[in-house]
């Protein structure tokens, strides 16, 4: 029988890329923090996302239900309520250090509000943080972006422990060497929430970080990756110019590594490991040239399909008692949710996707589910198993669609202030969720209206990889005879999470 933990720290690091990681085999960049966390936890070698992107996965864990086949980003609802609230409710003390700017924006403004506490660090990325730029930062190559708040920000750090990052990971070090303690010694229980933005873009850093892989580049970093597919051939990016990106993310990726060491020390000092659960996760991976399909090189987070560099993601989690392990089994972000639940006997009361992970630690299973749902708002929905990833595009024109939310929130642009999800109209009915009994707007959308921006791209596919045979999503299996038994589960699936209707509709599967 294994230890019953009493806390838990979740430690998120976004745009993770496990095929970077030492402990998942990654030789590119040095990542010794992360592998030694994994040399002490159960390895997952089988954990994907759910929604995407940064806010829909933060809504995964937290709330544990995939939002993306009802709204593309938002707020938490009304019919829902975070695993904080349950866990203030039984008495857990909550805390969130984090220096993600998407937490205080419209579109994830109320994530931070039910935890006990919360530390913000400030001028990450699109963080309005300063209203001036500081004179000694000359800037560097945008991509189109224009001038943004990282440009006010940026110059204000004045050496490595400035930067966002760092900072992030000193606060979490402290929290555990000076108020956990307390907390242990007062009988309480805690859970902290470290959201840590890197090595999510722009990958700036330090001249020790940034000159580490590419140490031949001249003229100013490219920290800001361009969100493009095809972008060589297409001229946005010179072979050049793409190892210097690659390189950029892996300083920024070893310097939050190195950071996390800091974190390590903390557990390590406080005897932490005996009765807390730690748990590396993170959102979604990165595109960095990697190969779609049709063998273009695909950057950032662009218009196309979840494939494994973006949805293929680590995980790790060190349990008190449990002998570090591999663990084959299949998991997503929402079961991140329900073991939280799980282990602090906390009651979820809306409706939820996810599977506590505490069978698969204590050895009472080996699988806790046969299939996961993965993928953007309004764009293709994906079903993965052991065996496939079956992914489903709209056949035909991209409609119906429908909107359910009573925030009606996106993610800011700070380029284009005005440019806003398109409001509800004349059409929009009230309607129930599944499982609850408040009313929410449902926003209908027919051909020719305007989408809210994540519904679009170039183009939509359906198409099916082997898992074992092809684990590197070569070969599109979209013509071989299983395809229709995963369109079949596809539907069952959807009907199983009771999907809007219209998903049924423009996927074709009614």
């Amino acid at each position: 029988m294994i230890a019953s933990p009493k806390n838990v720290v979740v430690l998120l690091l976004d745009s993770l890329n496990r095929h970077e990681l030492g402990a998942y085999g990654g030789g590119n960049f040095d990542t010794p923090n992360l592998d030694r966390l994994a040399a002490r936890s159960v390895r997952f070698t089988n954990h994907h996302t759910g929604s995407l992107p940064c806010i829909p996965a933060r809504h995964d864990i937290l709330v544990g239900a995939w939002d993306f086949l009802w709204k593309p980003w938002g707020s938490i609802e009304l019919w829902e309520e975070p695993i904080t609230v349950s866990l203030r409710r039984a008495g857990v003390v909550t805390q969130l250090i984090t220096d993600h700017p998407h937490l205080f924006e419209v579109g994830g403004e109320n994530y931070h509000t039910d935890f006990t506490a919360w530390s913000y660090e400030r001028g990450h990325e699109s963080d309005a943080w300063k209203t001036r730029q500081d004179a000694s930062w000359l800037g560097a190559p945008s991509f189109g972006r224009g001038h943004t708040h990282y440009d006010n920000s940026r110059g204000f750090f004045k050496g490595e422990e400035d930067f966002p990052g760092p900072r992030t990971m000193q606060a979490t070090a402290r929290w555990l060497l000076e108020d956990a303690p307390v907390h242990r010694a007062q009988g309480e229980r805690f859970f902290l929430f470290v959201d840590e933005f890197d090595p999510h873009e722009p990958f700036d850093t330090p001249a020790r970080w940034a000159d580490r892989y590419d140490d031949t580049w001249e003229g100013d970093h490219m920290v800001w990756p361009p969100y493009a597919v095809d972008a060589i051939k297409e001229g946005v990016l010179t072979e050049r110019d793409a190892v210097q990106i690659r390189a950029q993310y892996g300083g920024k990726l070893s310097m939050i590594d190195h950071w996390l060491g800091k974190v390590l020390d903390s557990l390590d000092a406080t005897n932490a490991w005996e009765d807390t659960v730690v748990v590396l996760c993170t959102d979604h991976g990165h595109y960095l040239g990697d190969k779609d399909v049709y063998d273009r090189d695909a950057w950032g987070k662009p218009g196309i399909p979840v494939y494994k560099p973006l949805g293929h993601i680590p995980m790790f989690i060190a349990w008190p008692g449990v002998a570090p392990a591999t663990n084959d089994a299949l998991t997503t972000s929402t079961d991140i949710h329900a073991t939280l639940a799980d282990i602090f006997d906390a009651p979820i009361k809306h409706t939820a996707h996810g599977s506590s992970l505490v069978p698969l630690l204590n050895g009472t299973s080996t699988q806790v589910r046969d299939w996961l749902l993965t993928g953007v708002w309004g764009r293709e929905v994906q079903l993965v198993t052991n065996e496939w990833r079956y992914t489903r595009g709209p056949q035909g024109i991209n409609m119906p669609q429908t909107m359910w939310s009573n925030r009606w929130s996106t993610m800011p642009i700070g380029s284009m202030p005005d440019f806003k999800m398109p409001m509800p109209d004349s059409r929009a009915v009230l309607d129930y969720m599944p499982g609850s009994t408040v009313p929410v707007i449902r926003q209908p959308f027919r051909e020719g209206d305007l989408l809210p921006f994540w519904g679009y791209a170039k183009q939509y596919e359906t198409m099916m990889f082997h898992r074992g045979e092809d684990p590197d999503e070569t070969v599109n299996r979209i013509d071989d005879s299983i395809a229709k038994d995963a369109e079949e589960l596809l539907r069952v699936a959807l009907h199983q999470v009771n999907a809007p209707s219209e998903q049924f509709e423009r996927l074709a599967l009614t």
